[in-house]
């Protein structure tokens, strides 16, 4: 081996070295910053969680705080991400501020569980949650609840025994539980 490709040899594995490490810095930064996120997460659902403690033994729905419909929670963590501030609690502080500055500033609505329960009872026959949601857009232009949301309050109402789910072929359909059939 000649002196001369010895040194290119050499120059090649120091560039590959200098590349590496560079990348190696890079991930690291990158995961990093995830970390921060994800402890900033933590953080928010920790509050999420210590908040759903609080009002776990309450029966009577309407007292419980409602979430406020013009903003996601996802949009108000990235926010609360941006904003900086390493504290785990932070987040949640005030991710539960910015909440119930906005639901202080809104007129009263009816939950989302209420109005479906209320569209559920002008029907004997089962429904759909996609005619409820349809239904719902049409007599509350006001609220624009998610398909997903729609479904999940809907499992919510039959976890708590005030709906049926019905499986008709592939479809899901609910209908109102009768007073009185629970016992």
């Amino acid at each position: 081996m000649t002196s001369q490709s010895a040194a290119t040899l050499r120059s090649r594995y120091l560039d590959q070295a200098a590349s590496d490490l560079e990348q190696n810095r890079r991930q690291q930064q990158e995961l990093t910053e995830k970390l921060t996120r994800l402890k900033q997460e933590e953080g928010l659902l920790a509050g999420i969680l210590n908040l759903a403690e609080q009002y776990e033994g309450f029966s009577d729905a309407s007292r419980l705080p409602e979430q406020a419909q013009d903003e996601p929670v996802v949009a108000k963590s990235r926010r609360t991400q941006s904003a900086g501030g390493s504290k785990r609690s932070a987040p949640a502080k005030t991710s539960g501020t910015t909440v119930k500055k906005s639901v202080a500033k809104k007129s009263p609505q009816p939950l989302l569980g209420d109005v479906l329960t209320d569209l559920l009872s002008q029907y004997q026959e089962p429904r759909a949650a996609k005619e409820l949601r349809d239904e719902l857009l049409k007599k509350h232009p006001d609220r624009n609840p998610t398909p997903q949301v729609v479904r999940n309050t809907l499992e919510s109402l039959v976890a708590k025994g005030r709906i049926e789910r019905h499986k008709q072929d592939r479809s899901v359909m609910y209908t109102l539980v009768e007073p009185g059939a629970t016992a």
